[in-house]
């Protein structure tokens, strides 16, 4: 069969496709993880970022690209996660942006919004690294569509595009140097060659097999919770996306806020975003009904979701509580109105931690609202916005405390409309992230002034982690043993151990403890007490610095050590 023609329905099935086949093959792509650390979670961000797209465009049946492209952007947009997540969500607006008008293409109108959505992928990067995604894109692409032929079909396209993808791949390690040292290829490359391998096998008929292991549990209600004799407490999480209309609205000076102010008399926990012509909101409420008969004063809905939030909702493992947001703030109807009371800030915090104790300590140390996640298990963008939609203040300043997740904080930020100016800190580390919110000065309310006085705290903290090897390697004449405990310093290996607290005493001695004058220690849930006493005891004896000490309960990092 040869597919000469590209319309809405199609492109669903190829993108729908694209994420079935990442998420067969996710969890080979974390194993391509440079460091041997057990946080590889590269495949797991590209797939949740793409099945956010794909969940965006399962109802859907519109025949023009154009219009499903969007749709399958606007998910991924607020669906991504991570470095990678975020470069794949750019990468689909690219195409999206690519198709323009169309409500019909053809192969080369395919291959030139594969090139749109390479350059959008390059503009997001603010300092773009070959070696890496972006790379295996750019050059499958563009072979892809200098080699076309005026009479190939999307199967001869994507022919071309994948056999340069896999050997620009290939590539990778000659280009960035700590792959070739790992003796591993890009992931973020091979998480995008699934994608691409999953359209094709569409194309070619082919069923993709999925191990039951990469399956999401679908979601069990629990009944018990909700019956006849049950009184509502709680109201109902309502979402839906609404499509604006020119014969209800002037939409090009249509403000969501329209929508935001008025919900806000009737509910809480509200989320409302705009994209052009489409606008998305969450709002728990007592009367959906309501909502949903005055929103349609603007326009028609796309999608709709109301769930009962006094009915437990059970998915795998992770049980989501009813009554309480992730800040363990209650919903009941007295705190919000309790909540809406408070007075509006002239600035808030967000940080993302993971841990309890590094919760509560970040809690204790101003942070308004605290975004779940870290290593292993990072946040995506509308993660981010639902944390600014509960905030009330003029400015928010947000502190990643992950290298992987910075860009899908900035992208969060970049596409909130709401009330408040959100800007990034550039905390790449919780121990960053911990020793800004000490220093934090807000006297000057100036954000720039402030945020230059985080970068300046930020620039003097040396970080150091502790954690296990997942695999026998070298790095940078490093000998690391699977199960071995490694030290990193400022985000490079520096030494091996088998033994625990000879991986601390020997990474100690590689950092500049001795020029320094505080150290605060943050240590995991594995970590006893004794051994935190022991660690202290060897700081004592062979430095002068003044210590700090803090249960943060954090998984994967046995220890995180902030010197400054």
């Amino acid at each position: 069969m040869s597919t000469l023609r590209i319309n809405g329905e199609l492109y669903k099935n190829l993108v729908t496709s694209g994420a079935k086949n990442l998420r067969a093959n996710y969890k080979y792509i974390d194993s391509l993880n440079v460091f041997p650390v057990p946080d590889g979670d590269t495949g797991t961000n590209m797939r949740m970022t793409i099945e956010a797209g794909v969940q965006a465009i399962a109802n859907e049946t519109v025949f023009s690209v154009s219009e499903m492209s969007k749709l399958a952007s606007r998910g991924m947009l607020m669906g991504a996660r991570g470095n990678s997540g975020v470069i794949l969500s750019q990468f689909f607006r690219g195409i999206y942006k690519g198709f323009g008008e169309l409500a019909e293409g053809t192969v080369v109108d395919f291959a030139k919004a594969f090139q749109s959505g390479v350059t959008q992928a390059y503009h997001a990067v603010l300092k773009p690294v070959e070696g890496t995604i972006l790379t295996v894109a750019r050059e499958s692409c563009e072979k892809a569509f200098k080699t076309l032929k005026s009479k190939d079909s999307l199967e001869d396209y994507f022919n071309k595009l994948i056999s340069e993808a896999k050997l620009s791949l290939d590539r990778t390690p000659e280009l960035l140097p700590v792959l070739k040292e790992a003796g591993v290829v890009d992931s973020g490359g091979a998480g995008l060659i699934c994608v691409f391998e999953g359209m094709q096998k569409y194309l070619n008929g082919e069923e993709i097999l999925v191990n039951d292991d990469n399956v999401q549990n679908v979601a069990v209600v629990d009944r018990s919770s909700f019956n006849a004799h049950s009184t509502l407490e709680y109201g109902y999480c309502t979402e839906f996306i609404l499509q604006l209309q020119y014969s209800k609205v002037d939409i090009p000076t249509f403000n969501v806020k329209t929508i935001s102010d008025w919900l806000e008399t009737i509910g809480n926990s509200i989320v409302a975003l705009q994209d052009e012509d489409i606008v998305k909101v969450h709002v728990h409420t007592m009367d959906p009904g309501l909502v949903l008969s005055h929103c349609r004063e603007y326009g028609e809905y796309i999608t709709i979701k109301i769930e009962n939030m006094q009915v437990s909702h059970n998915e795998g493992s992770i049980v989501e509580s009813v009554t309480t947001d992730p800040n363990n703030q209650c919903n009941c109807p007295q705190c919000v109105a309790l909540r809406e009371q408070q007075e509006k800030k002239k600035f808030a915090l967000v940080a993302v931690a993971s841990g309890d104790g590094l919760v509560n300590t970040f809690k204790e140390l101003g942070v308004d609202y605290i975004v779940s996640g870290g290593q292993s298990m990072n946040p995506s963008a509308e993660d981010f916005v639902k944390g600014f939609d509960q905030i009330n203040a003029e400015n928010i300043i947000v502190f990643p405390n992950n290298s992987n997740i910075v860009m899908a904080a900035e992208q969060a930020a970049k596409y909130y409309n709401g009330p408040a100016k959100v800007y990034v800190a550039p905390s790449k580390t919780l121990a960053q992230g911990y020793s800004s919110l000490v220093m934090l000065d807000l006297s000057s309310e100036d954000p720039d002034t402030i945020l230059a006085g985080i970068k300046k705290t930020i620039d003097n903290v040396t970080t150091g982690l502790i954690t296990y090897s997942i695999r026998d390697t070298e790095f940078e004449d490093v000998v690391i043993k699977k199960d071995d405990f490694i030290g990193i310093k400022n985000g490079k290996i520096v030494v091996s151990y088998a033994a625990r607290i000879e991986a601390v005493k020997a990474l100690l001695e590689k950092t500049d403890i001795d020029e320094k004058e505080i150290i605060t220690i943050i240590y995991g849930a594995d970590v006893t007490l004794d051994e935190v006493n022991e660690v202290k005891a060897f700081i004592e004896d062979n430095y002068s610095v003044e210590i700090d000490v803090i249960e943060g309960k954090q998984d994967v990092y046995s220890y995180i050590f902030s010197i400054e």
